[in-house]
C-alpha cells in the first residue's frame, strides 16, 4: 500500500496477445480493449519495416520481412524487442516486473522518458500493474512520473509476494504440468505452444 492506493494485478486474457492487451490498459488509464493489440502489431511492423539497418536479422532473429510478417501474426507473442519498440513509440518507460527473479527491466529508462507504466510477467504472461485508489471516488492509476521511484518499490514488493505464492512459470527446463488439464510438459517452448493452443496459462512444477 502507498500513495494512497493498494498495487494491483489486471489479468488480461491469454490470448496470445497478452503483452499488447496489457501495455493497452495502462497506456489507456485502466481500459481494456482487445482490439488495441491488433493495432500495436501494426505500429510494431511499420517500425521495423522502416529501419531495416537498426532492426536487422541479427537483433531480430529473423529477417527483416520475416519479422514483420510474424509479429502480424496474432499468434505471436511479444517480448522484449516489441516492449522496446512500444517505448519509444508511447515515449513512454515501460517497466516489466518479473515475480520469479522480482528483477525490473526498465524499457526506454535511458530515454529519459517523462512517464512510466508497469507490466507485471510470470514466465510465460503479461499481466498490468495499476494503483487502485482507496477512495472508490478517484480513478486508478495506470501511469506514474518516472521522477518518484516508489512505485517501483510497490511493484517489487507485489512481486515478491506472488513469488511466495509460486505464481510464476519457471521456464529453464522444469518439468511443468498444466493446472488445468493436467497435461505434462518441459520448459518454456513446450508450456508456451500449450498455452497457444488451448488457452492455458496456469502451470506448475512438477
Amino acid at each position: 500500500m502507498g500513495k494512497a492506493g493498494v498495487m494491483t494485478r489486471k489479468v488480461v486474457p491469454a490470448n496470445n496477445s497478452c503483452l499488447f492487451t496489457a501495455i493497452g490498459f495502462v497506456m489507456e488509464g485502466g481500459v481494456m480493449d482487445l482490439s488495441r493489440a491488433t493495432q500495436m502489431r501494426n505500429l510494431i511492423a511499420d517500425v521495423v519495416a522502416s529501419n531495416a539497418v537498426l532492426y536487422n536479422e541479427a537483433l531480430l532473429g529473423k529477417s527483416n520481412a520475416e519479422y514483420c510478417a510474424w509479429i502480424l501474426n496474432s499468434e505471436s507473442w511479444g517480448g522484449a524487442i516489441e516492449v522496446s519498440i512500444l517505448s519509444k513509440v508511447y515515449e513512454t518507460e515501460i517497466d516489466v516486473v518479473d515475480i520469479q527473479s522480482c528483477r525490473i527491466d526498465r524499457f526506454g529508462e535511458d530515454s529519459r522518458y517523462d512517464q512510466r507504466v508497469l507490466l507485471l510477467y510470470d514466465g510465460i504472461h503479461y499481466d498490468a500493474l495499476y494503483l487502485e485508489a482507496l477512495d472508490p471516488n478517484f480513478p486508478a492509476k495506470t501511469i506514474f512520473p518516472t521522477t518518484d521511484d516508489s512505485i517501483l518499490a510497490l511493484a517489487q514488493e507485489f512481486a515478491t509476494e506472488a513469488r511466495s505464492n509460486r505464481q510464476f512459470t519457471d521456464v529453464s527446463g522444469f518439468t511443468l504440468r498444466c493446472l488445468v488439464c493436467n497435461t505434462c510438459l518441459t520448459g518454456q517452448k513446450q508450456a508456451q505452444e500449450h498455452a497457444t493452443q488451448t488457452g492455458h496459462i496456469n502451470f506448475g512444477e512438477v
